[in-house]
């Protein structure tokens, strides 16, 4: 699969701001910081789609982006990030609330790529993410980021790390490097499979 354009549509605060359309949806979803914008940035090929930013806890919205690849449009909803300490209690519920608003009930959800960071093991936020998205059967692909951060020769035990906390196979984790433009090329054939039984 080839993405051709990506252009921003909307960004959304609360659920009921959220689009509502026939279109599959893919979604983006990962603790703050772990490198969500960069990958968005990789996948859609548009270095400056996304804002990117050192400074955790940025992304406070679903953002809506029309993506066409193929010939055909899906949306790709960067959703925000979680475990961001940095913020009021009331703000870090608000937060929540948009997140499992939109998972419990989003139900052109084709996929959710949830990025973990290659360099280290799943935090708690992480687990109690992965348990509420295999709870709840949302289809979910482990994307292990920031891949340029360590050794080549490390990738893979990383992913196998990753994997084992998970309880996946390795082939579920899919190393990417937003920085060195590589593993970008599984995740499209992911998303192809995914797409096809909704296009």
């Amino acid at each position: 699969m080839k993405l051709t354009s990506a252009t921003y549509v909307k960004g959304a605060a609360t659920y009921s701001q959220c689009i509502v359309s026939e279109l599959p949806q893919v979604a983006v979803m990962g603790k703050s910081n772990v490198g969500k914008s960069s990958f968005i940035n990789l996948l859609t090929g548009d270095g400056k789609l996304a804002r990117t930013s050192k400074l955790p806890g940025r992304t406070r919205l679903i953002n809506y982006f029309s993506v066409y690849a193929d010939g055909r449009e899906f949306l790709l909803a960067d959703l925000p990030g979680y475990g961001f300490a940095k913020v009021s209690y009331e703000e870090k519920l608000k937060w929540a609330d948009l997140l499992e608003k939109y998972l419990a009930n989003e139900r052109r959800l084709a996929q959710a790529l949830f990025l973990v960071d290659i360099r280290h093991e799943p935090t708690r936020d992480d687990m109690t993410m992965y348990k509420y998205l295999f709870v709840n059967h949302i289809p979910f692909t482990v994307i292990a980021t920031k891949a340029d951060k360590v050794s080549k020769s490390q990738v893979k035990n990383r992913c196998r790390a990753i994997a084992n906390c998970f309880g996946l196979g390795e082939a579920n984790v899919l190393p990417v490097s937003a920085e060195n433009k590589t593993g970008l090329e599984p995740v499209l054939d992911k998303l192809e499979q995914i797409l096809a039984n909704y296009i």
